[in-house]
Order: structure tokens, then sequence, then C-alpha cells
């Protein structure tokens, strides 16, 4: 059943330039990932600008759709898959490289414009919805990828999500220490994600194979968390409009880059003739991983303050009440806009090395790939203080020249 739908997205009331073209040598599609910046902070609106209440269909709460599904789920149909198989099936058969995947490369005659309707609802809409029911274990990595791939095209345009270049996601455990903030990204563990965002405009997780237990996850509306803490915190909204946090890159930035970028953690939507809406970047990792550069007699940049301590805290907590849980099960997609759903995933256990099913096969372990999809404002994204903001592939994570890569099956 199709979710509820809402209006198209606005027109847009400005232009920013586009990036310059670039070599489809290494960038198969034409388009290259701009990454992460410093806002224009110029552009940056204090918080006395911010509205006291947010109304509209992006504000929901937990209790509208926890005991009504149909509303935020859609189960592809046989002909659905059908579809979405023999579009993969043709896109391997052309040798085409994933990376230069498009719309116009991925047919889909029938979907195309159901996945038109539900893009306007995820972005200008309750930003979610979990489609059910690709076949990954029948189509195994390879196909599942190539189809995930062409629906995100339907969707945006598919950003690098780390310094590698990798555009094609793998969240799993690979063993590594969550506790090194300042290395790790913590979707390659199996640590609890607390609420945060990731660094596109929407992200898309397919479930390949599902944990021993935990790694379930949460959503909340931005807005929703908006006015709750305008009522009960309006010192933490003040505090998280207030451009002086800092964004750790973890070592993946560019020659010349800092290795930190300056911005705030909620915004105003660059909007002066419409009624701009409040939209949020933030991961709370990127935030407390700074020790190396905020400490000692050294010290580049400022600590947390104590005001700053307590709005990540009480940002988490509210997030925390107000979410809504759902478990992703293998041919599971979430699909989210990252501009006013906050996400977390809770702490998982796999299942023990060589243990198998009641049909003797080995348990995988829990496997989810992940895009992240750029919706330049021009194509009805929101529009950003960033000097990105039309280029179809704003945000996301590029060092240097690196190329797109889309790893099949683990990074």
């Amino acid at each position: 059943m199709a979710p509820a739908l809402t209006e198209s997205a606005p027109v847009q009331t400005h232009t920013l330039p586009h990036a310059q073209p670039v070599s489809k040598a290494r960038y198969p599609d034409g388009l290259r990932t701009s990454g992460q910046h410093n806002p224009d902070y110029s552009l940056l609106r204090p918080y006395q600008h911010f509205p006291q209440k947010i109304a509209g269909p992006t504000v929901w709460k937990a209790e509208d759709y926890r005991n009504n599904p149909e509303r935020w789920t859609h189960v592809f149909s046989e002909d659905e898959v059908a579809e979405l198989g023999a579009a993969a099936d043709a896109f391997i058969a052309s040798g085409a490289p994933l990376t230069g995947m498009t719309k116009s490369s991925f047919p889909l005659p029938t979907l195309a414009s159901f996945f038109d309707t539900v893009r306007k609802e995820v972005i200008n809409g309750k930003g979610f919805i979990l489609f059910k029911g690709v076949p990954v274990q029948e189509w195994g990595l390879h196909k599942s990828a190539v189809a995930y791939l062409g629906f995100g095209a339907y969707f945006g345009y598919f950003v690098s999500q780390n310094g590698h270049g990798h555009v094609l996601g793998h969240v799993k455990d690979l063993g590594e220490d969550p506790t090194r903030k300042d290395k790790v990204r913590i979707y390659r563990t199996n640590a609890k994600q607390y609420f945060h965002t990731d660094g596109a405009d929407l992200v898309g997780l397919l479930c390949i194979a599902k944990s021993l237990e935990g790694g379930e996850s949460d959503i909340v509306s931005t807005h929703n968390v908006f006015n709750t803490l305008q009522r009960e915190h309006p010192d933490v909204v003040e505090t998280l409009a207030t451009s002086d946090w800092y964004f750790d890159r973890k070592g993946e930035e560019s020659v010349g880059e800092d290795p930190w970028y300056r911005s705030s953690i909620i915004y105003l939507e660059n909007d002066p003739h419409g009624s701009p809406r409040v939209f949020s970047k933030i991961d709370p990792n990127n935030v407390t991983s700074l020790a190396r550069f905020n400490s000692g007699p050294n010290a580049l940049i400022p600590p947390l303050s104590d005001k700053q301590k307590h709005a990540l805290q009480v940002l988490d907590e509210t997030c925390s009440r107000l979410a809504l849980h759902m478990i992703l099960d293998p041919g599971d997609i979430q699909l989210l806009s990252n501009t006013h759903v906050y996400h977390a995933r809770t702490a998982y256990k796999d299942y023990p090395a060589g243990s198998v099913d009641d049909n003797g096969r080995v348990r995988p372990r829990r496997h989810l790939m992940r895009l992240w999809l750029a919706v330049p404002e021009d194509e009805g994204g929101w529009k950003t203080p960033f000097h990105d903001s039309n280029e179809k592939k704003r945000g996301g994570i590029q060092v240097n020249d690196n190329p797109p890569i889309c790893p099949i099956d683990a990074e």
C-alpha cells in the first residue's frame, strides 16, 4: 500500500553555481561528490529568526505510525520485483560501470512515476518510507546491489561515503574499536549509534542479513523534536543554532583542508523569499572526537563547552523519548531524509562464526548496504546555506580527486 503523500516541492527562489565538468574517465556519470564544507556564514540565521513552532507534514509523532505500518510501508508486488530484476539484469549485461548508474541507464517504466511521488513525500513530507520484498537471497549480492543502485537513482544522486570514494557503503561489524572515535566510523562496528544525520540529503539502507540480536532502527521527526525543545529547553535550541560547533573529518580531508569544519547543528533554509524551514546536520561522534585538537597547550580549536555538552545530552534524550522503532528484515529498504529525520541504531550481536540455520546453511553476519543520495535545490532539494547547494552531488565525503568506487561485498 502506498504511503500518504504531500504536495510537490516548491519552486526554487535563488540559484547558486554548479560544479565544473569533470572527466568521465574518472567519474563515469560526469559528476563529482562535493564533500563537507563550512557554510557560508553570511547566510546563517541567528536563533531569534527561528520559528517558535513548526507545523505541517514534516511534524509527526511516533504514535501516529506505530500501529499503522500501512502509512509508511510499501511491499513490492511480484510485478514490481520483476521490473526491478529485469532492469538489473539488463544493466549487468550492458557491462556499464556501476559508478555510472543513472535513471536513464536503469529504466523502470511502471515504477518510475510511483518513485517520483514517493520522492516528493520523503523530501517534503514525513521524510521516511520502508520498502519490503527485495529478494536479496535469491538475487545474491551483485544483482541486489545493481537493483539497489538503480532504485536509488530515482531519488537522488549517489555521493561518496568515505575518503576511499565508496558510493555503496556496507554497514557491518569489521571488528574496529568504537572507542577510537577520532579514527573509526561507528557504522563499521557493532556499537550503538546515537541519533544523528548522515552526510547527504537522503540515506537508504538495504538489509541483506540481520544480526542475532539488536541492530534495530529508531527514527524521529526532527521538527517534532524542535517543537518539543522550544517548549522545554529553548536554551538548547539556541545553542544548537549557534555556529561554534566543530566537526571532525576523521582524517578524511583533502590537501589544504582543515581536519575539521565549523558549523551549527540546526539551520534555517537559505530562502529569503519563502518561509524557511528548519533542518539539521549532526553526528555526535564527529563532535566529541576532537580532543587531539581542542585540548592541551597547543589546542587549535576550543573544546566543547558545558552548554554544548548539555545540548547534546538533551537532544539525544528528547529524540529517544519521541522515536518510532522499526526492525529491518532481509529485503527491506529504509529510505530517510536527513534534513528533517534523525535516526539511530541499537547495539547488536552477530551470530557466532560458523553457526548454521535449521536448513544447515551458514548464517551470514549482519549486513546492510547503504546509499547516500544528494538532491540539489533546483531538483526539489532544500535550500542550504552552503556554496554547493545547487550541485547535483552536494555533500558526501570527497578526498582530493579520488574517483567513485562501488564495492559489492564489503569495505
